[in-house]
C-alpha cells in the first residue's frame, strides 16, 4: 500500500458542513470556563517536555495547535463543540486554587493538588506515572519553596490518580511512617481487581479509547474529553496506611482538617469525596467533572451505578455545600463561589439521574438499548453546559450501559439469542446482497450521500467477510475518519481515528499488560488470574492439587485442577497434594510476568519443590499467553 493510502484524508463536504452547523447553533449559557481554566496560573513546566525511563512521557508542545487566543476556531475536521474542550484541556501549568492550595493542570491527564500542611506537602492524587509526578513536585517547589511530602491522600482506584506515587515519594518512607497515605475503603482491592481478569484486553482497548498511537494534529489526536491523553510511561502502586469506610469522618492530616465522603460504586468502585472546613474547599474527586462522564467505558470496566451516583452528589450538596466557597476535582478546572459550586452540582446530579430515569422509562415502554440510544437526546438545560455535554461519555453508549446493568446483553428478541459471529455473519451478508463488488458500490453510495453510519455497517461486513479485500478496508477507513471528524466525544473519535489507522497501516507491534503493580495483587487475585489463562483443551482428564508456601507473607495455598478448571482454597495445606512449592510472593510474580522462571529459580534454591514435577508442569505448563495486540476491526 502506498504512503498516500495510509495518510489520514480532510474532513469531507458533508463533515465539513456539520461541523459548521454545530459550531453556528453551539450557545453555551455559561460561557465562563475559560476564565476558570486560565484563573491563578502562577508557573509553568519550563520545558513542557517530561522524560521518563522509556523516552518522553509528555509534550506540551504536541498539542499548539489547539493553543492560541479565543478567536481560534475549528477547522472543518474536528467537532467545534470537543475543539473547545481540547483548548481548555490544553491550559498547564501550576495554578493557585485557594489560601495555601495549588494545582498542577496539564501535564497528565488527571490533576495533582498541593496543599500547605504545618510540616509539608499534603498531596491529593499523584498523576499516572512518577515521571509526571516527579516534574510537577520539582515545579511546586521551585515555584512556591521546597517542602517534602507529608501526606498523599488518593481520591479513588483509577491508575491515573494513584499511579505515579513513586515520583512523590518512596516505599520505604510510607512503610517507615513519614508519609500518610490515605485511601477510601477497598482502594487496594479495587485499584488492581480492575485489571487483573480482563487486564490484556483492557489496555488494547484503551489504547483505541486515548489515541495513544495517533498522530496530533486536525486530522489526529485532539483531546480525551477528560484531558489530553495519558502520558507514555509506567504507574506504580504504595498501598495505602490509611482507609476511610464511614462517611463524616474527621481527619487531621498534616494540620489541615478534613472531612470525608465515602461514594463506592459511583465513578470508581472505591472513590470519596471530601471538605476542608477551614479552607471552605471541596474536593469532588471525579463523580464531577466538566463532562458527562461514562457510565461504562468505552475501553471495557463493570457498569456503574448511575442512580448512586446521581444520590451521592446530591448528598454531597447537602452535607457540604454550605460550608464550600471553592470546589475543585481531579479532572479539569476548579468552579469559584459558592452559587457556582452549587449551580455545578446541581446540574452533575441531575445529568446522571435524568440518564438513569429515562433509560429505564424507555425500557419498561419495550424499547431496546439501540432503539432507546437514538430515542434519547440532551435536554437544553445540560446541552448549553460545557459540563454536563459528551466529551466523554455519550448519551449513546451511557444509556445502554445503564440498559445493561438492569437487563443485561438480550434485548428480548429470540433472533439476537443465538446470532452468526462476525465473520460468519460478513460472509453471509455479502452473499445475500450481491458478492464483495455489490457491497462495495453500495457502501460508496452511502460514503458519497454522507450516510457514514451506514456505509460503516456495510464495511463491517466486508472486512470481516474478506480482511484482504483493499478497497473495502481503504473505504472503511475512510467512513471511520469522517464519524471522527464529527465526533463531539473525545473517546469516539479517538476510536474512530485509531480504527481508520489500523486498517490503513496494520495492528501495531506486540502490546503488554505492563507488570509494575503485580507485587500489589493478592495471591487470590493472581491464581484469578491464572484461571483466565488455563488452556483447557490441553488438561481434559487431568487433576492436579498443589501445596503453596509463602514465605515473605507467611501464607499457604492450595491450588487445584480438574474438570478443566482451576480451583483455589486459601489458609491451608492439602497433605495428600501432588507437589508443594516453597518461595516468595514476589518471586511468584517474576516467574508468571517471565521474569523469572521455574528451572532457574529452582537452581538458584529461590524455589523449592517437594512432590511430583509434573503436577507442577500440568498447570504451570497449560497457561495461555496474552499478546496484547488482537484485532479489533478486523477478524
Amino acid at each position: 500500500m502506498s504512503d498516500d493510502a495510509r495518510r489520514p484524508k480532510p474532513a469531507s463536504d458533508h463533515t465539513a458542513r456539520l461541523n459548521r452547523d454545530v459550531g453556528a447553533v453551539l450557545s453555551l449559557d455559561d460561557p465562563g470556563d475559560w476564565d476558570r481554566a486560565t484563573r491563578g496560573l502562577i508557573a509553568t513546566h519550563p520545558t513542557g517536555v517530561i522524560e521518563s525511563e522509556h523516552g518522553v512521557a509528555w509534550d506540551i508542545s504536541a498539542h499548539d495547535f489547539l493553543r492560541g487566543d479565543e478567536t481560534l476556531t475549528a477547522p472543518p475536521s474536528v467537532n467545534p463543540s470537543l475543539w473547545r474542550q481540547g483548548r481548555l484541556n490544553s491550559v498547564h501549568g501550576l495554578f493557585e486554587v485557594a489560601d495555601g492550595v495549588w494545582q498542577a493542570r496539564g501535564y497528565d491527564i488527571s490533576n495533582i493538588t498541593f496543599i500547605e500542611g504545618d510540616t509539608g506537602w499534603v498531596l491529593v492524587d499523584v498523576l499516572t506515572t512518577s515521571a509526571t509526578a516527579r516534574a510537577c513536585l520539582e515545579l511546586a517547589n521551585a515555584t512556591l519553596g521546597e517542602r517534602p511530602v507529608s501526606a498523599v491522600i488518593y481520591t479513588h482506584s483509577h491508575a491515573d490518580h494513584f499511579g505515579g506515587i513513586l515520583g512523590v515519594t518512596t516505599e520505604e518512607a510510607v512503610v517507615a511512617g513519614d508519609v500518610r497515605v490515605i485511601a477510601p475503603e477497598g482502594f487496594l482491592t479495587e485499584a488492581v481487581s480492575e485489571n487483573v481478569i480482563a487486564g490484556p484486553a483492557m489496555v488494547r482497548r484503551a489504547g483505541y479509547m486515548f489515541g495513544g498511537l495517533l498522530p496530533t494534529g486536525p486530522l489526529g489526536h485532539v483531546d480525551s474529553g477528560l484531558g489530553k491523553r495519558t502520558p507514555k510511561a509506567s504507574s506504580a502502586l504504595v498501598a495505602p496506611t490509611e482507609e476511610i469506610s464511614v462517611t463524616g469522618t474527621e481527619l487531621d492530616v498534616d494540620g489541615i482538617r478534613i472531612v470525608f465522603q465515602n461514594t463506592p460504586g459511583g465513578e470508581a468502585p472505591a472513590e470519596m469525596n471530601f471538605l476542608f472546613p477551614d479552607k471552605r474547599l471541596l474536593c469532588m474527586a471525579e463523580n464531577c467533572t466538566h463532562t458527562l462522564h461514562n457510565i461504562l467505558t468505552p475501553r471495557g470496566a463493570q457498569v456503574r451505578d448511575t442512580l448512586g451516583w446521581s444520590k451521592y452528589i446530591n448528598e454531597a450538596i447537602e452535607l457540604f455545600i454550605d460550608q464550600t466557597d471553592t470546589l475543585f476535582s481531579t479532572h479539569h478546572w476548579p468552579r469559584f463561589g459558592q452559587a457556582d459550586a452549587h449551580e455545578f452540582l446541581v446540574k452533575q446530579r441531575d445529568v446522571y439521574r435524568w440518564l438513569h430515569d429515562q433509560t429505564m422509562r424507555l425500557a419498561n415502554h419495550g424499547h431496546t438499548s439501540m432503539e432507546i440510544a437514538e430515542r434519547l437526546e440532551l435536554p437544553d438545560c445540560f446541552g448549553a453546559q460545557g459540563h454536563t455535554r459528551e466529551y466523554y461519555g455519550t448519551v449513546s453508549h451511557n444509556s445502554k450501559a445503564v440498559y445493561q446493568r438492569y437487563l443485561g446483553w438480550f434485548d428480548g428478541n429470540p433472533a439476537n439469542l443465538n446470532p452468526h459471529p462476525p465473520e460468519e455473519a460478513g460472509e453471509r451478508y455479502v452473499e445475500a446482497i450481491g458478492g464483495p463488488d455489490a457491497v462495495l458500490a453500495r457502501a460508496r453510495s452511502a460514503f458519497d450521500d454522507g450516510d457514514y453510519r451506514w456505509a460503516a455497517q456495510l464495511l463491517n461486513h466486508l472486512v470481516f467477510a474478506d480482511p484482504s479485500n483493499q478497497a473495502g478496508r481503504l473505504l472503511q477507513a475512510d467512513t471511520f475518519e469522517q464519524l471522527g471528524y464529527q465526533a463531539e466525544s473525545g473517546p469516539w473519535r479517538n476510536f474512530y481515528l485509531t480504527g481508520a489507522q489500523e486498517l490503513r497501516s496494520g495492528k501495531p507491534g506486540l502490546g503488554g499488560t505492563g507488570g509494575g503493580m503485580t507485587n500489589a495483587l493478592s495471591i487470590s487475585q493472581v491464581f484469578d488470574a491464572l484461571g483466565v489463562r488455563l488452556k483447557a483443551e490441553e488438561v481434559v482428564g487431568e487433576r492436579a492439587v498443589l501445596n503453596w508456601r509463602f514465605t515473605d507473607i507467611d501464607e499457604d495455598h492450595i491450588l487445584g485442577l480438574g474438570n478443566c478448571a482451576l480451583h483455589h482454597i486459601e489458609g491451608r495445606a492439602d497433605p495428600d497434594a501432588d507437589a508443594s512449592l516453597t518461595l516468595t510472593k514476589r518471586l511468584l510474580g517474576e516467574i508468571l510476568t517471565g521474569r523469572a522462571s521455574i528451572p532457574d529459580a529452582l537452581a538458584d534454591g529461590s524455589l523449592r519443590l517437594d512432590g511430583d514435577a509434573d503436577a507442577v508442569f500440568a498447570v504451570l505448563g497449560s497457561l495461555d499467553q496474552f499478546e496484547g495486540n488482537f484485532a479489533i476491526v478486523e477478524p
